[in-house]
Parts: structure tokens; sequence; C-alpha cells
């Protein structure tokens, strides 16, 4: 777990190479090597204290933006919880050490995405899966394939994408968490959209509505369990708009918008943006305008990638509307926030 300068990736090769790291006895023998007669050094009270600022870091992240709080985690990762990966605990204490770590990990590795490094996340999302198998923890493993799969999908390479999604969602076939299959089925569904594939997508698409549907109100302690409703109808929306259904689409983004990221300025900024742009494609001028005054508006202050990405677009088609004074006054706004 040492800090280290990691080069951008130019493909999904890396990613995919992820996928034979796990050394599944990893814990067992640091066990082993280490049992003989010391102290256990690291206990519950480590596990518990890396769970709580993953939380801590988390909320933050989601609330401002990757940018804001990622040295955090990295420094907390490497300075605290690094020592306490190479002290002295039992087995059962050493898996749970080992999944809180990846969870940690792939918080810096959605950080750095967020920041706009993604050959750094990519890195990160690697190591977080590979402490998550070694903790044989099929979720969090899943977890950190989906991590993976986006980046892929954001990056546009198809191949790539598939594979992930589908290795995501083969690692999770014991999970029994509604949230969480939705989760890795709707990642499977945009994979297999931007591959063209609509069949396939369709059917992921369903079988990630129907989880979600099913999964209770409140969430469990599955590292899963953020993804809500709301959280779904945001991504589905997307997906939609890859398979060209622009009626559903928007539908899934206002309704993502009524009980999704009410708390989080980032996340709701991120789904205005998208509204704005579906909008715009349904030849909804008056609406795309009003939507985008509301994101710029949710996005003040946030350091994020994917704002200042969305911003970008807003104004590379807000110039086709020049001659609408609305327009003009809104791309002006979003010239001191680029």
């Amino acid at each position: 777990m040492e800090r280290r300068q990691f080069l951008a990736a130019a493909t999904g090769a890396y990613a995919l190479a992820a996928l034979s790291l796990p050394d599944l006895d990893a814990v067992t023998r640091r066990t082993r090597a280490v049992a003989s007669g010391r102290p256990v050094d690291v206990g519950w009270g480590e596990v518990m204290a890396i769970r709580q600022m993953t939380s801590v870091l988390g909320d933050a992240a989601s609330e401002i933006g990757g940018g804001h709080a990622r040295h955090l985690a990295v420094r907390y990762l490497t300075q605290d919880v690094a020592p306490w990966l190479h002290g002295t605990y039992s087995e059962e204490t050493g898996r749970e050490l080992f999944a809180a770590t990846s969870q940690l990990v792939h918080l810096a590795g959605w950080m750095a995405g967020d920041e706009g490094d993604q050959g750094l996340a990519q890195q990160y999302y690697a190591h977080s899966f590979r402490l998550a198998a070694e903790a044989d923890d099929p979720e969090l493993a899943a977890t950190a394939l989906r991590g993976m799969a986006v980046q892929a999908i954001e990056l546009g390479h198809r191949a790539a994408a598939v594979r992930l999604a589908e290795e995501c969602v083969h690692y999770a076939r014991g999970v029994e968490d509604p949230r969480a299959v939705a989760y890795y089925q709707a990642t499977r569904a945009n994979a297999a959209a931007l591959d063209g594939d609509h069949r396939a997508a369709a059917i992921a698409l369903s079988a990630s509505q129907s989880a979600i549907e099913n999964a209770p109100k409140t969430p469990g302690e599955s590292w899963a369990a953020h993804y809500d409703a709301g959280r779904w109808a945001h991504e589905s929306g997307m997906i939609l708009v890859r398979l060209g259904d622009l009626d559903a689409a928007r539908d899934h983004l206002r309704h993502a918008l009524d009980i999704h990221g009410l708390d989080r300025r980032r996340t709701r900024a991120i789904v205005l943006a998208d509204l704005g742009q579906v909008h715009l494609r349904r030849e909804d001028t008056d609406a795309a305008l009003a939507t985008w005054s509301d994101f710029l508006d949710t996005a003040e202050g946030v350091r994020s990638v994917r704002v200042t990405e969305a911003v970008a677009e807003m104004r590379a088609r807000l110039g086709r509307l020049r001659d609408v004074p609305a327009a003009r006054q809104l791309d002006q706004r979003a010239a001191t926030i680029t």
C-alpha cells in the first residue's frame, strides 16, 4: 500500500490484467508467518476506524467532489492503514482488515477518477479488487470490478467494458442483497448498450429493475447498500439514452431528481446536467435552459471532473443557441465555473 505515482492508462488492458491478481491464501499465509507468540497488534478497533474514516471521507466526496478530499484518504491509507496491514492479527481480523482496506482503496480510486486521473484510479481499483479477493469478500471484489467497468464505459473501451461488467456479475453471483444485484446488473446493461447489444442491455436492465424494486427501503450493511432507487433511476436513465429512448430517459432522470441526491450537491448537479442534455435532444429548449440553470446553481464549488466535463458539454451545445438571450446568459455564467 505504498504511495506511488502511476502513469495514466491509455486502454483497458491494465484493468483486464487485474483479473489475474487475487491470491486467496495471502491472509492465511501472513497470519501463519507471524504466529510466533508475539501479541496481536491489530484488532477490531483498527478495522472499525478504517470503516468509519471511509464513511466520513466518502460522504464528503459525494457532497463536494473527489478533488477536495483525496489527499486525506491517501494520507490515512499510507500513514495509518499500511502499518496495520503489516502488523499482526488473527485470520478472522485479517480478513476484516483486508475488506475494510479494500473499501478505503476503492474510495481513493473513485476520488482519483473524479479528480480526472483515470490511470491512478484504475490502479487503486485493481488493488481494491486484490484485497477484496484476499479477504474472500465477493461483493467487494465485484464492486472493484464495477469501478473498472465504469471507467472502460466512460473511456469508450467497449470490449474491456463488456468483459469487466460480465466478470463483475460473475463474482457477485452468490450475493443476495437486491441493491447489490441491481448495481451490478445495471453496469452490465450499460456496457452492453455501449457495445450496441440492445437485447443484452434490455435483459440486464430488466434484471436490475426487478432487483431494485425488491430492495428494502432501509439500506443494510452491504458495501453496495448506497445504491438506492434514485441512483438506479439516474443510471438507468442514461442507459436508456444510449438505447435511444429519450422519453423514458427523461422520465427516469426526473424521478431520480425527486428522490436522489437531494443532500449531495455533486450528485444532484450531475443528474441536472444529464437531464438538460436529454431535454435539448428532445428539442425542449426552454426546459433544457431552466434545468442547466439549476445545474450551475448546484455545481458551484464542487471539484469533480464529471461536473467540469458537464459544464464543457453544456457550453458546446449552447453555441447552437447563441441567438437565444437566455442561452447567452447561461454561457456567461458557465464561463466563471470552468
